[in-house]
């Protein structure tokens, strides 16, 4: 019996030791093989935080589509510092609460690296807090100054497209000029319209003209008819901002109201939508272009190849879909933030998010952006101060149902002091 025992012993020494020897010598190589795929795996992660339904859903889809246009061509060219781009989006719902919410889910959860978000300046300013919170940095495309002006804002936001300030800068002085010298203002009440009504109010009273009126009218409104009614008779000349249907109906409803005296306002009242269908409510409205919305007023191979990868004709519509109108003068933004990043990245060897800092100290040396493939609006200054960039504007007409350049604005037009230094604020 015991030398039975003894006998089995050895035989499972003998046939075990191989056995084992082999389990190690597998979970040693499957090990290897793991960590080399995670190496190849890695990427760097670009959070969008889009409109894709709600109020902004038409902007949205314009902003999507440029993200991920530059990252599909950073990714052609080889990604940056070895790692390719991973593009993840989230939809706001037009909503500040679910903006917010969204980027927490893209920062904690999808891990994102930086993201690229919101057009809605309610979604953007109760986003900008939670990017220093996360330690992320953020670019956003909404409006409202307060992103890059002194209380609001942190170091963790960038944002090389035109805000109010840059607009109010680009237009006030010719508005009194050339439209009148009694102005009602008639604003969208949240964040962005009150920036408009701000800035635009100060920027009219600078040239010594008056502003009669003030009118907020709220997000959704339907019937315009009571607002209307509170211009006064001495106007003659109307600011207006709003978006989407607001925006429609609001010009519709004035024209209908009898209103026939001069109308200014920016592209983001038009943006999306086929001003040839709304005839007569908009016709000679003078308005700002951030990117013209026909490629003649900027026709350049950089220009041409970005419409070329989000799919829009010449004359600003969706290829395949005549009835999507672009975002053009904001699209662009989304697509540069892309770029902008993989630019800071490839100059600071960036890794991980851990050299988020020093990604950071990077961008703020960057200064001018030339005119390229990556930077297609034209040459853009990131200001380090305040991150904030200033490019081209244009001031155009609707004529015919069109909207006409009828000449450029140049960059050092709309620059204004910095209102913050966050340079010198700790990460």
């Amino acid at each position: 019996m015991k030398m039975n025992v003894k006998k089995n012993r050895v035989r499972r020494l003998i046939f075990g030791t191989p056995i084992m020897i082999s389990v190690v010598i597998l979970a040693f190589f499957v090990g290897v093989f793991l960590e080399s795929c995670n190496h190849k795996e890695k990427v760097i992660v670009v959070g969008c935080q889009a409109e894709l339904t709600g109020g902004f859903a038409s902007w949205g889809y314009w902003l999507n589509k440029g993200a991920k246009a530059a990252v599909d061509e950073i990714n052609k060219s080889g990604g940056v510092n070895g790692m390719k781009l991973k593009y993840v989006f989230e939809d706001t719902e037009s909503n500040p609460t679910t903006g917010q919410r969204k980027f927490r889910k893209l920062v904690l959860e999808d891990k994102a690296d930086f993201v690229v978000g919101s057009v809605h300046s309610g979604i953007m300013m109760a986003t900008v807090p939670l990017a220093k919170e996360l330690k992320t940095i953020y670019l956003p495309i909404a409006m409202s100054c307060d992103a890059t002006s002194c209380c609001k804002g942190n170091r963790y936001i960038f944002r090389l497209n035109s805000q109010v300030c840059e607009q109010a800068k680009a237009s006030t002085d010719w508005m009194v000029k050339n439209l009148g010298k009694k102005w009602t203002i008639v604003v969208t009440d949240y964040a962005w319209g009150w920036s408009h009504e701000e800035e635009f109010s100060a920027g009219i009273e600078n040239t010594g003209a008056t502003i009669v009126e003030k009118i907020r009218i709220p997000v959704g409104t339907k019937d315009f008819i009571p607002y209307l009614t509170k211009i006064p008779k001495e106007t003659e000349a109307l600011y207006f901002i709003f978006f989407g249907a607001d925006a429609t109906g609001f010009v519709q409803q004035l024209y209908e109201f009898g209103y026939r005296k001069e109308k200014f306002t920016m592209i983001c009242s038009l943006e999306a939508i086929d001003v040839s269908k709304l005839g007569a409510a908009v016709e000679g409205m003078y308005l700002v272009e951030y990117l013209p919305r026909q490629l003649k007023y900027k026709d350049t191979p950089f220009n041409r190849k970005l419409r070329q990868l989000v799919g829009v004709d010449s004359e600003g519509y969706e290829i395949g879909n005549s009835g999507r109108v672009i975002a053009g003068s904001h699209y662009w933004a989304a697509y540069e933030h892309v770029q902008l990043m993989a630019m800071g990245m490839k100059k600071c060897n960036y890794q991980s998010k851990q050299d988020t800092k020093k990604l950071i100290e990077t961008l703020e040396t960057l200064g001018t952006l030339t005119e390229s493939e990556a930077f297609p609006q034209g040459d853009v200054l990131l200001r380090k101060e305040d991150h904030q960039g200033f490019h081209k504007h244009w001031m155009s007409r609707i004529v015919n149902g069109k909207i006409e350049v009828q000449f450029a604005i140049d960059p050092s037009a709309v620059q204004y002091k910095p209102m913050v230094d966050f340079t010198k604020e700790s990460f």
